[in-house]
């Protein structure tokens, strides 16, 4: 999360039909000829259900082998499509994934160390951009920026507080896309702030927009990014936490790494 928001940056139930008890006893009897053809019927749909959940056949995995292993993905996704084991698919969705995770490494305090950062931007930059972008964020964490905020020189809270800096996807558009190059938005979610009774910059909540440039280099990579403020949603009337639970919160509950 930059601080400059004009910057760069199922299972199968039963069905019971209650009857009157002239008519359960009615239609209690069964030929053999109706129970067969129920058999079959219940074999063939367990067979289809099987099918389906193999996902067809096709994409398996090539770890499955002759004795029995299971395929390598279940259809868990929302949009049907199997998640990918590693990288980001070469399409809508998949850039969509890329765009939402590479906003919140972006957007992470790991930013704020200059160590964590270099990786950062080496994990998500294209080859080309990776200079650019490391340079210009470079200049952003500056020494002087980590002063005003309160944080020491490596970008680590003071004694007795926590940094946070937490940048959650709320949702995504794609606004131009090609299997080459795309650009999508990320709709945010934002903390920042430094927990502790002294701090006088306290955690707390904003929305922004990212917009990401990437392109293709054997996965998605970031060209450009930039953010705007907002849509901001009206603030809820829940009662403010303590600093104390705040920052436990933090780090008890890790932040998302995989999206869509």
């Amino acid at each position: 999360m930059s601080l400059d928001d004009d910057g760069d940056y199922g299972g199968s139930g039963h069905t019971r039909t209650r009857l009157p008890d002239g008519e359960a006893r009615r239609t209690t009897p069964r030929s053999t000829r109706n129970l067969v053809t129920v058999v079959s019927v219940v074999v063939l749909l367990v067979a289809a259900i099987a099918f389906a959940n193999r996902g067809g056949g096709e994409g398996t995995s090539d770890s499955a082998s002759s004795e029995g292993a299971g395929p390598a993905a279940a259809p868990t996704a929302p949009s049907g499509q199997k998640p990918v084991s590693s990288g980001f698919g070469r399409d809508r969705e998949g850039v969509q994934s890329a765009a939402a995770n590479y906003a919140a490494a972006l957007g992470s305090d790991g930013m704020f160390n200059t160590g964590r950062r270099h990786a950062i931007v080496k994990a998500v930059a294209h080859p080309s951009a990776q200079q650019r972008l490391q340079s210009g964020f470079d200049a952003d964490y500056s020494k002087d920026l980590l002063g005003k905020i309160g944080l020491n020189e490596d970008g680590s809270a003071p004694k007795d507080s926590t940094f946070v800096n937490r940048t959650m996807p709320a949702g995504t558009k794609v606004t131009s896309y090609s299997d080459s190059e795309a650009t999508v938005e990320v709709w945010c979610n934002g903390l920042f702030g430094l927990t502790g009774e002294d701090t006088t910059n306290p955690v707390t909540s904003n929305w922004f927009t990212v917009t990401l440039k990437l392109k293709w280099n054997g996965d998605w990579k970031v060209l450009e990014t930039r953010q705007k403020t907002g849509p901001t949603p009206v603030t809820g009337d829940n009662p403010v936490s303590g600093a104390d639970e705040i920052a436990d919160a933090v780090k008890q509950y890790g932040g998302f790494t995989y999206a869509r």
